[in-house]
């Protein structure tokens, strides 16, 4: 029988000197904070950077036919591909981040996020080896979604057991922050890049952004190496209390909230729908804005994401996960509505205003706070692999749904209600899910996944 080991939010022993400990917690509280940012961000770079050059410039490079439909129709799948790859990297990703720790996972998703990245810029187009540039093109975007299988799921984890009761919503929400802020750079990276004449854009600028991963490789060292495990892992660790299958033990134990999750991840298509399938539709013949115009709205509505997101997560902190995540999605499933009326119409008032409210308010009711609700129903042993794999189970749909929205999107001026309709529909049950799962946020963290008290 194996010793038991106090829970790290146990009272300090005899001995102990608690104000030094109460500080060196807070102090690593603030660094896995800020590692979780900046890892984020630097991996959600390279993640939709390829989604900006998936809806502008992929279908002539890599996939050139007779119909520009067909041609971006296939270049979005296989930004869909990156969402394919997530499940598998959530699996195997989870296993080791429950089995050897969080933060050598956490090391090696930024790695493999920048070397896929870096793959991409160096690739030969279609007209220069044919068929093997789509088929090397997915390839390396497996590597991406692989990557972000993982990422979400370590920064999170790691995150909230470093936290302090009581503000966990808030300190884990700084993962999604900087998934923002990546959003961001993505956008302002691609703004001049989408400005060059079209030759030196098809030639080499498109290039440009997949290049600038090579200092992701870099930052993904610096940033993260000085991390510590958390205590939660290393208390699992020394009562020799880890399950040798995490995902056997996950599925034999909580396999519900594995499908709660899942099903409270699609909230993730109001994200894919707005950034890529919205760029493309806004940009092509049927509305005819220009690329720079439509990058600038997103720069908007990520901007206030930036801050709407923390503010989220802290409201949810005092409240509840449930309320404010119920809210966020149904009021998703409005504005998505209103964001393609107004991008039909072709204003730019109207347009920033839906995506700001959309994008950067409402979503991010539901964005601040999947890192700690999805981390918090499960148990420590399973909670890498029960993140990863409900919730990127679930963000396979937000991966295709771009390519879904042209596929079912309708003729003339309201052709987008069919592709607004999906996606309100995924919001709706989001919203159903989440009223199905537990409320989370008072739980001490040595009690998060165990059964509910019988009363």
């Amino acid at each position: 029988m194996s010793t038991p080991v106090p829970s790290p939010t146990a009272s300090p022993q005899p001995g102990a000197r608690p104000a030094r400990r109460a500080a060196g917690a807070s102090a690593q509280t603030r660094k896995a904070a800020l590692a979780a940012f900046l890892g984020s961000m630097l991996e959600y770079y390279d993640f939709f950077i390829y989604g900006s050059a998936a809806a502008l410039v992929f279908p002539t490079l890599f996939f050139p036919s007779g119909s520009p439909a067909v041609g971006t129709v296939s270049a979005l799948a296989t930004f869909g591909v990156g969402y394919a790859a997530r499940p598998l990297g959530g699996i195997v990703l989870g296993h080791f981040g429950d089995k050897v720790g969080r933060k050598k996972v956490m090391i090696l998703t930024l790695l493999l996020m920048g070397v896929s990245s870096l793959t991409v810029g160096l690739l030969p187009t279609y007209r220069q080896v044919g068929i093997a540039a789509p088929v090397l093109l997915v390839l390396a975007r497996l590597g991406q979604g692989m990557s972000a299988g993982g990422e979400a799921a370590g920064a999170s984890t790691l995150t909230l057991e470093h936290s302090p009761e009581g503000r966990r919503g808030f300190f884990t929400s700084f993962a999604m922050s900087g998934t923002m802020a990546g959003i961001l750079l993505a956008n302002f990276v691609f703004i001049p890049v989408a400005a060059l004449p079209e030759k030196q854009l098809m030639s080499w600028g498109w290039r440009i952004p997949f290049w600038l991963s090579i200092v992701m490789i870099v930052l993904a060292y610096l940033v993260r190496r000085r991390l510590e495990e958390t205590p939660v892992f290393e208390a699992e660790t020394a009562g020799e209390e880890l399950p040798p299958l995490p995902l056997a033990h996950l599925f034999r134990t909580q396999w519900a909230d594995v499908l709660k999750v899942l099903f409270a991840s699609l909230f993730a298509v109001f994200q894919t729908v707005f950034m890529v399938f919205g760029l493309a539709y806004a940009t092509s013949e049927a509305v005819g804005l220009p690329r720079s115009t439509m990058l600038w709205v997103s720069v908007a509505a990520n901007a206030v994401a930036v801050a709407a997101v923390p503010a989220s997560a802290a409201l949810s902190d005092r409240v509840g996960r449930r309320p404010v995540w119920i809210t966020a999605a149904l009021s998703c499933a409005v504005l998505v509505c209103a964001y393609f009326w107004a991008v039909s119409t072709g204003s730019l008032t109207l347009i920033v205003l839906a995506a700001v409210l959309l994008n950067g308010v409402a979503y991010s009711g539901m964005n601040g706070l999947w890192p700690a609700y999805f981390s918090e129903l499960f148990a420590a042993r399973v909670r890498y692999s029960g993140f990863a794999v409900g919730s990127q189970f679930g963000f396979l749909l937000a991966g295709f749904a771009p390519a879904i929205g042209f596929a079912i999107m309708g003729d003339g001026v309201t052709g987008w209600v069919p592709v607004a309709l999906f996606a309100a529909a995924c919001g709706v049950v989001s919203a159903v899910a989440v009223l199905t799962a537990r409320e989370t946020h008072k739980i001490p963290l040595a009690d998060l996944g165990k059964p509910l008290p019988r009363h």
